[in-house]
């Protein structure tokens, strides 16, 4: 399975340095929890990752080729923002299909469904999203992990924001089975509970506080 490295990464905001000289390497099966205080760069690294923007300085690395407008990396990732990407006037069912097609998927129905039952949204697939609370509309977007069961790298923004025991008992299972089939995680996350499973799952931790960086840089 393919790894992502990242060599000497700079990632700057306006006239700010977030961080500075990140080398880390993700490989099949691990998953990366990114930690940090409020704007030290967390989402800023997972977009340089995701490829919707290039890093400062340093380079980011998918197979040992930059990640970013690399026509053979953008099938392998599934990126998941903070916010869905959901449209209120479409169901959960459509919803779901124009987040896979956006991404180059064209999934049927019968997938779309049994994605949409696996979040626990079973009887839900035509509900408008605007009548879904924040809950199950993350969901719905979360639905995609389901679905896209292929890509190597996982790439997510507070995925359990919103989400309920039931909820975050279903992420855990996806993230465990994506490992499982050599999958990589790399997720950002204010949740504390993920604090016994670093320890019981091995997980890694990757504290963007403890890298330096300049709060001022010339423009």
């Amino acid at each position: 399975m393919p790894s992502l490295r990242l060599v000497e990464v700079t990632c700057r905001r306006g006239d700010r340095v977030l961080f500075s000289g990140l080398n880390e390497t993700l490989a099949g099966g691990e998953l990366l929890w990114l930690r940090g205080g409020n704007g030290r760069g967390k989402t800023s690294l997972l977009r340089l990752v995701a490829g919707l923007a290039a890093p400062e300085h340093g380079r980011i690395l998918w197979d040992d080729a930059p990640t970013r407008r690399n026509e053979r990396f953008a099938p392998q990732l599934v990126y998941i923002a903070h916010t869905n990407a959901l449209k209120d006037d479409l169901t959960a069912t459509e919803s779901l299909a124009f987040l896979a097609r956006v991404h180059g998927r064209d999934a049927g129905p019968p997938a779309l469904r049994a994605a949409l039952a696996r979040l626990g949204l079973a009887g839900r697939e035509r509900t408008p999203t605007r009548s879904l609370s924040q809950g199950l509309r993350r969901r719905v977007a979360l639905a995609r992990l389901a679905l896209e069961t292929t890509p190597a790298l996982w790439v997510l923004d507070e995925p359990f924001d919103a989400l309920d025991v039931a909820g975050t008992a279903t992420l855990h299972a996806l993230l465990a089975a994506h490992r499982a089939r050599g999958g990589s995680v790399l997720l950002t996350s204010h949740h504390l509970h993920l604090d016994a499973e670093a320890a019981s799952a091995g997980f890694r931790v990757l504290d963007l506080d403890l890298l330096p960086r300049d709060l001022a840089m010339p423009a």
